[in-house]
């Protein structure tokens, strides 16, 4: 079974590298793509337990995944809500995980990490 990924990203090049990776490198497929804020709060409204893995990104064409962080609130314990952005200070990181999000990966640096992070995410939906 892949491990399911809805993705909250506005930039076209990075949702196709992104995806790239996690297929090629975590056995992951798409399940869901946002590029502004109220798409995504309402597909996750939609498909609650449609995904394993959210990757939210903060700026988006229009609106912020902040709040997308808050309608994850009431996912299921073994869903994840990672976020990935170029804007990965101290303080959003902060904020992030305030909200919800169970880690926060840099766009710039952080690409690896957040492969790894999914695949033992991949690994754990896989287990009995």
């Amino acid at each position: 079974m892949s491990l399911r990924i809805f993705l909250v990203e506005d930039s076209l090049t990075i949702r196709v590298s992104l995806m790239d990776m996690l297929t090629d490198l975590v056995d992951a497929c798409l399940v869901g793509v946002a590029e502004q804020q109220t798409d995504a709060i309402e597909w996750l409204s939609e498909h609650p337990d449609g995904w394993d893995v959210a990757i939210v990104d903060i700026f988006l064409k229009r609106g912020s995944g902040l709040p997308v962080l808050r309608a994850c609130a009431n996912r299921l314990p073994k869903q994840r809500v990672l976020v990935l952005s170029n804007y990965a200070t101290a303080e959003m990181r902060t904020q992030a995980l305030r909200l919800g999000a169970d880690r926060v990966f840099d766009k710039s640096q952080d690409v690896d990490a957040l492969i790894d992070y999914c695949r033992q995410v991949g690994l754990d939906v896989k287990l009995p």
